[in-house]
C-alpha cells in the first residue's frame, strides 16, 4: 500500500468513526413539516411612532416570545429573518387560531383616562367589557412601560383572582399621575375608571380604589386590578398586558400547519425510498463494475453516514424537501465513481500492458477535472436555493450542498482507498471478470461496434430540440402554468375525513357555507384539498365544520396560508433565482471552457427549463417552491452532464488539432455515453423510488426531477454539443494546444492562453 493510499485510508476511517459516533449520540432536528406543527412568518410594519427596522423587530420578537411562552407550547422557535420578519415555529400546534389570536393582537397597548359620557377628550369612544360606550382621553402611556403583569389568587383578603401591575420607572410616574387624576372623581363615576385598550378593544377598565386620594395616585409596584375574575380570565388579562406592547405592528404573511401523521408518513416513505433506491443503485453499479462497483457501493453507504452526521452536527433543520435532497444526493454520489471507472476502462483498453492499479490511478487523475467542474455547478444550484429560496426550499439547498461535498469525499477518498488497495491484489488483477475495469463494458462495446456518426448533421438535432421547446411553449400558452399558493397568495388546506367525500359533494357543502369560490380537489388517499383566496383562521374553522357535516370527523392534514405581498415576493425571487442561475453558470463555464462551449451549455439549460415547465403545464401540475427546487437542481444536473462531455471534447481536440471538430465531438460523445447512461440510471433508481414510495408530498418533486434528468441527459449531448459545433464555425479562436507533461509528472499541464484557463 502506497503512502498516499494509507493517508486516504486513515482519513476515511477517522471521518467514518466520528460520523458513526455523531449518528449514534445525536438526534436530527426535524422541521415542522416532519414532526407536525405550525409555522408563521410575521411581517413587521411601520407605525406612527416607530419604524420597522432591525432593532424594533428584535424588541418585537422578545415580546412575542413572552406571549407564546404563555401558551405552553413545547420548544417554540422564534427567529428574525432579514430586517423586518419574524419566523415563529410552534411544534404540535395543529389549530393555529389560539396562537394567531395571541400573536395577532398587533396594536400597541395603551392606558387612557375616561371622560364624561357624551364628551370627547381627544381619544376614541369604545365599548367597555359590558358593552357600554366609554369616551376616552388620549393615551397617557403605552404598554411598553409595563415591567410585569401577573395573575394571582388572593386568599387572605378574599379578593379572588387579581392582576398585579409593575411599571418601569418613567412609566410608573405616568401611571401615578393618571390614577391620581382619576381619583379626583367620585366613586362609581365613569371618570374614576382607567381604560386599558388593546387592538381598539377595552380589555379592562377598573375603578381606582376609594382609598386612593385625589392627586396621589397609585405607585407602580402596588397596583392591583380586582374583579370577579375566573382563573383563565385573570391569566389572559395578565398575558395581554404583559405581552401586549409591540414596538411595531406585525402581520401574518405566511402560515403553514402540518399534521403529525403526515409528517410521520413522509419520514417513513422517504426512508423506504432511500433504502430501496440506494439498494437498487448499489446493485446496479456492482453488476456493471463487479468488485470495484461493490467497493463503490460500500463507499456509497459511508457517504450516507457521513452526510447524515454532517446534517445532525451542523444542526440543520431537516425538512421534507431537505429529506428528498438527502435521498437524491445518494444517486448523484454515484456520478464521480462512474466517471473514474469509465476513465480507468479507457486507460486499460488503450494500454493493455499496464497494470490495473496504474489504469485506476490514471482514471482518478484524468476524471478529476470533470468531477470538480460538475460538482461545482451543482453546488452553485444548491447555493442559489439557500440564498434565494424560502422555508423548506432552503433546507433542500443545504442538504443538497452537504450531500455533494460528502459524495466527493466518499468517491475520491473512501472509494479510492478501497479500490487502490484491491487493485494491488494479484487475484483481482489477473481475473478480468472480477475487477470490472479490465473489460470495456457492454455499452462501450456496442457503441464501438456500431460507431454511429451522431454529429454529422448538428443542425438536425437543433431542429428536434426546437420542436420539443415549441411543444412545451404551446402547453404554457394553451394550458397555462398553474402557480401554487406560494406564488399567488391565498390559502390551501388539506383535510382527512372519516367518511369518503367526492369532490362535488364537498363543493356543494362549502358553497352552502359561503365558500362558493373555493377550489376543491382530491389530495390522494381520499383526502380533500381546498384552495381559497383571503381566509382567516375563523373562516377556516367554519370551512372545516361544513366538510364535517358531509364527511364525518374531519382533521386537518396540511394548511398553507400565504399573504399576497409575500406571494409577489416569492414569485419575484423565483424569477431572480432562475436568471442568476443562468448567468452564474454561464460565467463559470466561460472561465473554465471556451465561450462557445459555455453558451451552448447555457442554451441546453434554457431548453431543459422550458421543456420542464411546459411538461408541468400540459400535465396540469402545480408550480410552487418545491418545483423551483427541482428546477434549479435540474439546471445543476444539466450543466453537470454538459461539463463532462465538453471536458472530453476539449481533451480530444487538443490532441488532434487538425481533425475536424465534428469528428472530435462525435468521438467525445461516444466515449462519454457509458458514463451518462450509468450515472442517469443511478439517479433514476432513486427518483423512481421517491415517486412511487415517497407519497403525495414528494410525487411532483420526483416527477419534475425525473423529467428534468431525462431531458437534461438528452440536451447535454444532442443540444449542447450541436450548438457548440454551430457556434465554433464562426469562432476565430484556435483549438486548445496539447502540451505533453514532462516525464514523471503525468497529467500535469500548462495553461492554454487561447482556451480561457482550460487544463489540457
Amino acid at each position: 500500500m502506497t503512502r498516499a493510499t494509507t493517508v486516504r485510508a486513515v482519513l476515511a476511517a477517522a471521518v467514518l468513526l466520528v460520523s458513526v459516533l455523531i449518528t449514534l449520540t445525536m438526534s436530527p432536528r426535524l422541521g415542522l413539516d416532519l414532526q407536525g406543527g405550525t409555522r408563521m412568518v410575521l411581517q413587521a410594519e411601520d407605525s406612527g411612532t416607530a419604524k420597522a427596522d432591525r432593532e424594533s423587530t428584535d424588541r418585537t420578537l422578545e415580546v412575542l416570545r413572552k406571549r407564546i411562552d404563555s401558551l405552553g407550547v413545547t420548544e417554540p422557535t422564534l427567529t428574525r429573518s432579514g430586517e423586518d420578519r419574524i419566523i415563529v415555529e410552534l411544534p404540535d400546534v395543529q389549530d393555529p387560531r389560539e396562537a394567531a389570536e395571541v400573536i395577532g393582537r398587533t396594536a400597541q397597548l395603551t392606558f387612557h383616562a375616561v371622560r364624561a359620557p357624551g364628551t370627547s377628550g381627544g381619544g376614541p369612544t369604545l365599548p367597555d367589557e359590558q358593552g357600554r360606550a366609554l369616551a376616552l382621553g388620549p393615551a397617557a402611556l403605552s404598554g411598553a412601560g409595563v415591567k410585569e403583569a401577573t395573575a394571582a389568587f388572593d386568599a387572605q383578603q378574599g379578593a379572588g383572582w387579581t392582576v398585579s401591575l409593575d411599571f418601569h420607572k418613567d412609566a410608573g410616574r405616568d401611571w401615578t399621575r393618571l390614577t391620581g387624576e382619576a381619583a379626583c372623581h367620585p366613586f362609581q363615576d365613569e371618570r374614576r375608571r382607567v381604560a386599558i385598550v388593546l387592538d381598539q378593544q377595552v380589555i379592562s377598565s377598573p375603578q381606582v380604589s376609594p382609598t386612593v386620594a385625589c392627586g396621589t395616585g397609585l405607585p407602580s409596584g402596588s397596583t392591583q386590578i380586582t374583579g370577579s375574575f375566573a382563573a383563565d380570565e385573570a391569566r389572559e388579562l395578565a398575558l395581554l398586558i404583559q405581552g401586549g406592547a409591540l414596538p411595531v405592528p406585525v402581520e401574518i404573511v405566511e402560515q403553514r400547519t402540518v399534521g403529525p401523521t403526515l409528517g410521520a408518513a413522509a419520514i417513513d416513505a422517504s426512508a423506504r425510498a432511500a433504502l430501496i433506491g440506494a439498494a437498487a443503485t448499489a446493485l446496479f453499479i456492482t453488476v456493471v463494475y463487479r468488485l470495484f462497483g461493490a467497493l463503490a457501493a460500500v463507499a456509497l453507504a459511508a457517504y450516507g453516514v457521513i452526510s447524515y452526521a454532517a446534517l445532525v452536527a451542523l444542526g440543520v433543520t431537516l425538512t421534507l424537501p431537505g429529506l428528498a435532497g438527502f435521498v437524491l444526493a445518494i444517486g448523484m454520489a454515484v456520478d464521480a465513481n462512474v466517471l473514474v471507472f469509465e476513465r480507468a476502462r479507457e486507460e486499460y483498453a488503450l494500454r493493455p500492458g499496464r497494470s490495473l492499479r496504474t489504469s485506476l490511478t490514471a482514471g482518478f487523475r484524468h476524471a478529476w477535472s470533470a468531477v470538480a467542474d460538475s460538482n461545482v455547478t451543482t453546488l452553485i444550484a444548491a447555493g442559489l436555493l439557500f440564498f434565494l429560496g424560502s422555508g423548506p426550499v432552503k433546507g433542500f439547498g443545504v442538504t443538497l450542498g452537504i450531500g455533494v461535498l460528502a459524495s466527493m469525499f466518499s468517491a475520491l477518498v473512501i472509494a479510492r482507498a478501497l479500490t487502490e488497495t484491491a487493485a494491488r491484489s494479484r487475484f483481482v488483477s489477473d481475473y478480468r471478470g472480477v475487477n470490472g475495469i479490465a473489460s470495456p463494458g457492454r455499452v462501450r462495446t456496442w457503441i464501438a461496434r456500431r460507431d454511429p456518426r451522431l454529429m454529422r448533421s448538428p443542425r438536425r438535432w437543433l431542429l428536434i430540440s426546437a420542436a420539443l421547446m415549441a411543444v412545451a411553449v404551446a402547453g404554457i400558452v394553451v394550458r397555462g402554468v398553474s402557480p401554487g399558493v406560494e406564488f399567488t397568495g391565498g390559502r390551501l388546506v388539506e383535510y382527512a375525513t372519516s367518511r369518503p367525500v367526492d369532490v362535488e359533494t364537498a363543493r356543494t357543502a362549502l358553497a352552502g357555507a359561503g365558500f362558493a369560490d373555493a377550489e376543491v380537489t382530491t389530495a390522494g388517499a381520499g383526502d380533500i384539498s381546498v384552495r381559497t383566496g383571503d381566509l382567516d383562521n375563523d373562516g377556516e374553522h367554519t370551512l372545516r365544520a361544513a366538510l364535517a357535516e358531509v364527511g364525518g370527523e374531519t382533521s386537518k392534514v396540511r394548511d398553507e396560508l400565504i399573504g399576497p405581498s409575500l406571494g409577489d415576493e416569492l414569485r419575484r425571487n423565483a424569477l431572480i433565482a432562475l436568471a442568476i442561475a443562468v448567468l452564474v453558470q454561464l460565467g463559470y463555464l466561460a472561465i473554465r471552457f471556451r465561450w462557445t462551449f459555455a453558451v451552448a451549455s447555457v442554451g441546453a439549460l434554457v431548453h431543459d427549463v422550458i421543456i420542464l415547465v411546459g411538461a408541468f403545464a400540459w400535465l396540469g401540475r402545480t408550480v410552487d417552491g418545491i418545483f423551483l427546487a427541482a428546477l434549479l437542481t435540474v439546471i445543476g444536473y444539466s450543466v453537470n452532464d454538459s461539463v463532462v462531455v465538453f471536458d472530453r471534447v476539449r481533451e480530444l481536440w487538443a490532441r488532434a488539432r487538425s481533425e475536424p471538430l465534428a469528428d472530435v465531438a462525435n468521438r467525445a460523445v461516444l466515449q462519454t455515453v457509458p458514463r451518462t447512461v450509468n450515472t442517469g440510471m443511478g439517479a433514476l433508481f432513486i427518483l423512481t423510488a421517491l415517486a412511487v414510495l415517497g407519497g403525495d408530498s414528494l410525487a411532483d418533486f420526483a416527477l419534475a426531477l425525473l423529467i428534468g434528468i431525462v431531458v437534461g441527459t438528452y440536451s447535454s449531448v444532442m443540444t449542447a454539443v450541436p450548438a457548440a459545433l454551430v457556434l465554433e464555425r464562426g469562432s476565430k479562436a484556435p483549438p486548445p494546444a496539447w502540451i505533453r507533461a514532462p516525464r514523471g509528472r503525468s497529467g500535469a499541464g500548462r495553461r492554454d492562453p487561447h482556451d480561457n484557463g482550460a487544463r489540457v
